[in-house]
């Protein structure tokens, strides 16, 4: 007897020549693309529907063989058919309540598909009819929560958030996507909160449901009011806030985790021994290769959550006890296909995977650490305009996280020799801005590194909170990054305007003279500000000299280089008091090259004779704002996760063979 093969919702024959058989569920899709009633003839069609395995192929591609007029002379039974699934949703055999999902994904799909061009109202029509679409959708949304918030099967619950991320990105613009009025209306918003609330269900389900939230969120938030921005900015419940951390956490550790990998096998091994051979040739293939796929969607649920929630910023700094460290990786995680933009979620030893810490000699586990890390490796190459945009989400980010700040108390410092975790954000800040002097400059990325350090010092300042840390680092930092922007003026110039960001860092230094007293760890650290003032005078002289000429030209740049002129005053008076004093000292004393302690015993033998401007504004900055400054960019964002999540949603992951031995019997 010949074997029998199933391909395309076709059985054949391999080796007759018949004609091929169909499937009975593609028989009975075939008779819902005629234009009569299925059911007129057969009076249990639409029961027996629902037992049968849903071909999704089949039926989307059918949907979106057929052209706009084919599709309306069979919308009545297209909308029995959505009504129906509906209707299964309600039931309590599980079967059919799988089938019943699988179809409308299919359905939503294979329409959407078809009706790209068309407007929203049109898609609702052929799905529901315009008159049954309001109670259409209130039933839907009412049983996707109750199996959702039921004790049921997790299957079944990963299938129901699918079917939603499904319906949210069906377009690429969510906006556009009007079936979403309805998701609004019928709000899904408290069944997602109780899957992070839950630790099994959060392990199963955490990531879904923490992007379909970031998704909703996005839902015409400029032009309406989002009921999903409004519920998520006030939540207050400890284990919910908690829960969406430790998702959040979780991706991010999988990307450190994946990269530290990548970065081991480049470490060992022939390539390794080559490099040392040849020396630095190969290292910027290696970084290329070390490359990993950078996850937008996840970083969009961070943004939303520290923009939105002001109680989530405790959640940064809060230790995730089920991240605890182990030393090896538990069985390996199914393979997942490789999507664009890292949307797939991270695999299932991630709770107990090793974390790469930024200090090799502590590992740590909460949040904020691990976004570090995160954004250190995003943020190594911004070459490539993907990695520039994700860099600027990390940045947005930490803008966010540095706002609240400042209406935290100080902590007790009950272990002193761990520092503070603002430290942590000042070292990335550094990091970048050595990192990035390059040809094709990341001017909006060191504006927004320069700010992130601002208002960090603002809340220093504020409230009177001495820092220790190495803030030679960051003055060396910043002074280079002067000479840069003026050894590149020309090339520079053609792209920017350099002195917004020269403004910027001319004020980080007058920030420092000003209010230094009030939050440098001790009176040695503001006499070494000082010093390091004195010493890189050349670099100062020169930047004045620079904005001095263009200021006094009647060209483009002179308001904006006059501003950096005037702001340079009190450097120069530092300079300018002092440097006359040292030369002196060595003259008397015959020395030809004092050290930096002979130099600081001059500058604190001569600060009573130092005049300096008084200027205003220094500790003020402009509060963040999405809607007026970033939402071309999160649209666009939002955009592009839209498409990858719609991707990832292939066949394959809809696949019914898990959810039907998890039902494997039929009552």
């Amino acid at each position: 007897m010949a074997q029998v093969e199933k391909r395309g919702g076709l059985l054949r024959k391999s080796s007759a020549s018949k004609k091929p058989l169909k499937e009975k569920v593609v028989l009975m899709y075939d008779e819902i693309f005629m234009t009569e009633d299925p059911s007129k003839c057969s009076p249990r069609f639409w029961e027996e529907l629902f037992l049968m395995k849903v071909n999704l192929e089949y039926l989307e591609g059918k949907l979106e063989s057929l052209d706009g007029e084919e599709l309306m002379k069979i919308k009545d039974n297209i909308n029995c058919l959505f009504q129906h699934c509906i209707q299964a949703l309600g039931e309590d055999h599980p079967i059919r309540v799988v089938n019943a999902l699988q179809t409308l994904c299919a359905l939503i799909r294979g329409v959407h598909q078809k009706n790209k061009s068309t407007s929203g109202f049109d898609i609702i029509n052929m799905l529901m009819g315009f008159d049954k679409a309001e109670l259409c959708m209130k039933n839907l949304m009412e049983s996707l929560d109750s199996l959702l918030c039921a004790e049921g099967s997790e299957s079944l619950k990963s299938l129901c958030l699918k079917l939603l991320l499904c319906l949210v990105t069906v377009t690429d613009n969510i906006s556009q996507n009007t079936i979403l009025e309805y998701v609004m209306i019928n709000s899904i918003f408290e069944a997602i909160l109780q899957i992070l609330s839950h630790p099994p269900s959060r392990r199963e389900h955490g990531y879904d449901a923490v992007v379909l939230l970031a998704l909703l969120v996005n839902y015409r938030k400029y032009e309406s009011v989002n009921p999903y921005i409004v519920k998520l900015s006030i939540v207050d419940d400890e284990a919910t806030l908690n829960g969406m951390g430790l998702v959040i956490a979780q991706a991010l550790s999988e990307y450190n985790r994946q990269y530290k990998d990548k970065e081991e096998e480049h470490q060992s091994g022939f390539f390794s021994a080559l490099t040392n051979m040849v020396g630095s040739m190969f290292i910027a293939d290696a970084h290329e290769k070390i490359s990993v796929q950078t996850n937008e969607a996840i970083l969009l649920a961070l943004y939303e959550a520290v923009h939105l929630n002001r109680n989530f910023i405790t959640v940064l700094a809060q230790s995730h006890p089920e991240m605890g460290l182990v030393t090896s990786p538990v069985s390996p995680a199914p393979t997942t296909p490789v999507t664009p933009l890292g949307t797939t979620p991270p695999s299932s030893d991630v709770i107990s995977s090793v974390e790469l810490p930024l200090d090799a000699d502590v590992q740590t586990s909460n949040l904020l650490i691990t976004f570090l890390k995160y954004s250190s490796i995003v943020m190594q190459d911004t070459k490539d305009e993907h990695r520039l945009h994700s860099g600027k989400l990390c940045l947005i980010i930490l803008t966010c996280i540095a706002e609240p700040m400042r209406h935290r108390k100080k902590a007790a410092d009950k272990n002193l020799p761990c520092r503070p975790l603002v430290c942590a954000v000042l070292d990335l800040m550094v990091e970048f801005i050595v990192t990035h002097m390059m040809k094709e400059f990341p001017m909006d990325l060191y504006i927004r590194c320069i700010q992130v350090v601002h208002k960090l010092l603002c809340y220093q300042k504020k409230c009177r909170v001495r820092l220790h840390y190495t803030w030679r680092e960051l003055w060396s930092a910043l002074i280079n990054l002067l000479k840069f922007l003026m050894s590149n003026e020309t090339v520079l110039l053609a792209k920017h305007n350099i002195f917004t960001l020269a403004l910027m860092i001319v004020n980080l230094f007058n920030m420092f003279i000003t209010y230094g007293d009030t939050f440098l760890p001790t009176p040695s650290s503001y006499d070494e500000l000082y010093y390091e003032i004195i010493r890189m005078h050349q670099s100062f002289d020169n930047l004045y000299s620079m904005v001095l000429r263009l200021s006094t030209n009647a060209g483009q740049w002179k308001e904006a280089a006059s501003k950096v002129t005037h702001a340079l005053v009190n450097i120069r008076a530092i300079i300018n008091h002092f440097n006359p004093k040292i030369e002196s000292y060595a003259a008397v004393n015959h020395i030809s090259q004092l050290s930096e302690e002979q130099v600081l015993e001059v500058v604190r033998a001569n600060y009573d004779t130092l005049t300096l401007k008084l200027q205003d504004g220094l500790d003020q900055y402009e509060r963040y704002s999405e809607q007026h400054k970033e939402a071309a960019f999160f649209k666009e964002l939002v955009r592009s996760i839209s498409t990858n999540v719609r991707r990832n949603l292939a066949f394959h992951t809809l696949s019914q063979e898990v959810l039907l031995k998890e039902f494997s019997t039929i009552s």
